[in-house]
């Protein structure tokens, strides 16, 4: 094994690590290099506790980020082993990352780390098209890889069923003005390094919308702009719900993002069914599946996302690393 990452090593993965997803992109993730191996941390001052009281979204995003500096680490030439919840004593600690052997990064990685730039949440209606059978199938596989499984929602009945999940959540959530004014706090009218801009907060919704969305302040939608009426729903699960499973899960969540990416597919992340847990248990119910549901994905083809933006490598690091 190597004898530790460098500062060089950890800013460089960390530029790539800070492009993962979060809620309302609060980015609540740090990082730091300690006796040659990197960590990755949730930061408490980020989580949102009206939306995120248990910290599961904070945990996936951290998990997100992780997937993305094992990939960045993995290019470079100085992959990782990566040891979860290494210290029980700092629960905030979500990984530990020492270098494996040098080797060259697989065809598969260099793909998906290509993607990483390229991923963005795209919250406007898709086009009809329909996503093939080997995109889905590649979609299964890379949650697969990362111990965490996806069910495609297929069907009239089923997505409708799905919807009507989806929709109680939402309700449950909007009837919470805390809820309402935390997620008012992360909307961005102006240049800003975190928080989503209004203006990639995706069309205003409307009575006949199927699935629900967030209030982002986004814009009117053109006549003839509905959100296509039979969308394909991947539901991202774990085998539990433990701070691990949850961590698994945002690992696998970046895993199947960058390989929708690749694929030319774009994907938006529909979480109100998974905040509520009435509404999670009755998710997991009508899938028939043992484990936790720990993200919806709405999956299809459309016009380019648009990227929200990001706080500097500096601003994430913990503390201060020697030099490399």
């Amino acid at each position: 094994m190597g004898t530790g990452y460098t500062e060089t090593q950890l800013r460089a993965a960390v530029a790539d690590a800070v492009r993962a997803p979060s809620l309302h992109n609060t980015q609540p993730w740090r990082f730091r290099l300690r006796d040659g191996g990197i960590e990755v941390s949730v930061d408490p001052a980020r989580r949102l506790p009206a939306t995120d009281p248990s910290g599961w979204g904070t945990r996936i995003a951290g998990g997100a980020a992780l997937f993305n500096l094992r990939l960045s680490l993995a290019v470079a030439g100085t992959p990782a082993t990566v040891r979860l919840r290494p210290y029980p004593a700092d629960p905030d600690v979500l990984a530990r990352l020492v270098p494996e052997l040098p080797r060259r990064p697989t065809p598969t990685e260099q793909s998906l780390y290509a993607a990483i730039g390229r991923r963005f949440s795209n919250r406007a209606p898709f086009w009809p098209d329909p996503v093939p059978a080997d995109a889905r199938w590649r979609l299964g596989e890379a949650a697969r890889a990362e111990q965490c499984w996806l069910e495609l929602v297929i069907g009239v009945s089923a997505v409708n069923a799905f919807a009507e999940i989806a929709r109680s959540a939402h309700r449950v959530l909007e009837r919470d003005p805390a809820y309402r004014a935390e997620r008012a706090d992360w909307v961005r009218t102006e240049p800003a390094p975190d928080g989503v801009p209004a203006r990639a907060g995706g069309p205003q919704a409307e009575p006949q919308d199927l699935l629900p969305s967030r209030g982002f302040g986004g814009l009117d939608r053109a006549p003839g702009r509905d959100f296509e009426p039979e969308p394909l729903v991947a539901v991202l699960g774990a085998a539990g719900n433990t701070v691990v499973d949850q961590v698994l899960a945002g690992q696998a969540l970046q895993r199947v993002l960058l390989t929708a990416t690749d694929a030319g597919l774009a994907v938006s992340m529909l979480s109100q069914p998974i905040e509520v847990s009435g509404a999670r248990e009755a998710l997991r119910l009508s899938l028939g599946r043992f484990g936790t549901p720990q993200m919806v994905m709405r999956i299809g083809y459309g016009q380019p996302g648009m990227a929200t933006p990001r706080r500097t490598v500096d601003e994430v690091l913990d503390v201060a690393v020697a030099p490399g």
